[in-house]
């Protein structure tokens, strides 16, 4: 099927390295921190209706599912979108039914929000997947909550998608959300929050006022999913207050009704991890789409909230312990190794900038050597110009912390040494021109002939020992994520089935893709709510570690508990 009869544009995925991307996301990035209070529409938000929402499921039971990082590649999202939109899923020899609540929980598009990114890599693969309302059963239920990515244009996008209208829906999912938050009752005594804490900022009043009247409906008896933006409790090991709006959360809203939050949930970092502690679940599941991310430098315990946190009124302490994640750590350090050969591949405009770069470094120095003494030839304007460019880029390219972090001495360390290596790499290319007749001809034609001859091959160097620097780096713990964005792997995908029980009983099934379908075959005369295209061999999934319980059975509610005002009252 082509886009006219799709109705979108099936999308590539994003070349993250791309040039003019990082310089695009990079001045978003500093907008939204620069400008972020003027962007934000949280507070507008008061203005919408408040309602909290119901989901008692079928016969005292529930499913749910939940995704998160989804809006890529077509071909990785829609893997994942298909199997979300099977009546039942097969899954090591279970039948899953399908979720009546789809969670999506955050980055529904990438790299940033915009109408046509939402219509192509968002609700146009998941209506695709499941066109119209199931025929029989339920109309499944969707709730979104925004990610860093949804939050470049201030909401304005996701809002018109996920809360905007009365009668929204994604294909067959119905939307009801009316803000960038929500509380959902569920069976059982449970109860789904999703706070919207983007960007670490403080939670706004009006987001504290709409879960301060939800939770008057909790009681002791009560058990919270919570859902986050992002795995805070992981970040909080090297930045300590990245977990504080969380944490504040917990203790001023959820704690005073008695209610225990038994789950923690969250997209963001691109893979499967849950730590288990004594009182909670903390779950990151961002396999939905986008780019795998590496498990192996994630710390095997995790103190949360940490000690070294400055908010003297934090809950305390415990330790939580790494118990599964998605790929291993063994798969993900071979995974690392696949830098040399696919980051020259995926971003071919990141390879031709640094051709562009180190061919124009070439000709400075080759020029600078046909000059007078040496002080002359180091300090020419053009060879100057680019040392202090590659020194510039490659420090930059490393992400140093701020002058505070305890940490920030390897990012500069390192940086300058790429940086080094870079130049040194230009001087040995520059050794080798000048060895060569070529720079002996007359103007333009060393010019040509290096952008024809030299450009290609040092570009292919120079990317190898960028590859080579990331393998270096992340051992120390620095550019992890542009080790693995620069691959662009798209396999190994992962998202939730939860069931809540008539009994109360929460099983979570953590489900795993190892690799994502490329071939789909269309389908046009299915039935409405059958999926357009299909995969032109099975799509396998399978569990990636055995369903395991939250929470069991809901004690027995005192009768004058079962007295609760309902979601109009709000």
């Amino acid at each position: 099927m082509e886009p006219p009869q799709l109705g979108f544009t099936p999308q590539r995925p994003v070349g993250w390295l791309a040039p003019l991307l990082l310089l695009n996301t990079g001045l978003r990035t500093l907008l939204a921190i620069l400008f972020g209070a003027y962007l934000d529409k949280r507070e507008l938000q008061n203005a919408l209706a408040g309602d909290w929402f119901q989901q008692p499921g079928t016969d005292g039971e529930l499913w749910l599912d939940y995704v998160a990082d989804l809006g890529d590649g077509f071909h990785a999202t829609y893997s994942v979108a298909y199997l979300l939109a099977q009546p039942h899923l097969e899954v090591d020899g279970r039948a899953l039914p399908r979720g009546q609540v789809l969670l999506m929980g955050g980055d529904q598009v990438y790299p940033v929000a915009d109408g046509d990114g939402y219509e192509n890599r968002t609700k146009g693969p998941y209506r695709a997947a499941l066109p119209e309302a199931p025929t029989a059963g339920p109309r499944p239920t969707l709730f979104a909550l925004p990610g860093n990515h949804d939050w470049y244009d201030g909401l304005t996008a996701f809002l018109r998608l996920f809360a905007r209208r009365k009668d929204g829906h994604i294909g067959g999912w119905r939307t009801q959300q009316r803000r960038s938050y929500f509380a959902v009752e569920l069976p059982a005594t449970w109860w789904l929050f999703a706070i919207d804490e983007q960007f670490g900022a403080y939670i706004d009043d009006p987001q504290l006022l709409y879960f301060e009247k939800a939770a008057r409906n909790l009681g002791p008896d009560d058990r919270i999913i919570l859902m986050t933006p992002s795995p805070t409790w992981v970040k909080a090991a090297k930045k300590p207050e990245a977990y504080d709006a969380v944490d504040y959360f917990i203790r001023t809203i959820l704690a005073p009704t008695g209610a225990q939050v038994r789950l923690l949930v969250s997209g963001d970092l691109h893979h499967y991890a849950r730590y288990t502690g004594e009182d909670r679940e903390l779950i990151t599941c961002g396999g939905g789409g986008a780019y795998l991310l590496a498990t192996h430098q994630l710390p095997e315990k995790l103190t949360v909230p940490p000690k070294e946190t400055l908010t003297r009124s934090a809950s305390r302490s415990r330790e939580y312990s790494l118990t599964t994640r998605f790929p291993s750590a063994a798969q993900s350090r071979r995974m690392s190794w696949g830098v040399f050969r696919k980051l020259p591949v995926r971003n071919p405009g990141f390879a031709t900038m640094l051709g562009i770069v180190q061919t124009l470094t070439m000709l400075a120095m080759a020029g600078a050597a046909g000059q007078g003494d040496i002080i002359q030839r180091l300090f020419s304007i053009p060879l100057v110009f680019m040392l202090v460019l590659i020194m510039v880029g490659t420090v930059l390219f490393a992400q140093p912390p701020g002058p505070t972090s305890d940490k920030h001495a390897r990012h500069w360390i390192l940086g300058l040494a790429h940086g080094f290596a870079q130049i040194a790499l230009a001087m040995a290319g520059t050794w080798v021109w000048l060895m060569l007749p070529f720079h002996g001809w007359v103007w333009p034609g060393p010019l040509a002939t290096a952008a024809v001859l030299y450009g290609p091959v040092i570009a292919f160097l120079a990317t190898q020992l960028v590859a080579l620097y990331l393998l270096i780096a992340s051992m120390f713990d620095v550019n992890v994520n542009e080790l693995f964005a620069g691959q662009g792997i798209e396999d190994a995908k992962s998202f939730l089935r939860m069931h809540i029980a008539s009994d109360g009983t929460l099983t979570v099934y953590a489900i795993g893709i190892d690799t994502i379908c490329r071939q789909w075959v269309a389908d046009p005369h299915g039935p409405p709510d059958s999926p357009w295209l299909r995969p032109e061999e099975p799509l396998k999934a399978h569990l990636i570690e055995g369903p395991f319980v939250v929470d069991g059975p809901a004690e027995q509610a005192p009768a004058t508990s079962a007295i609760r005002p309902g979601p109009a009252e709000l």
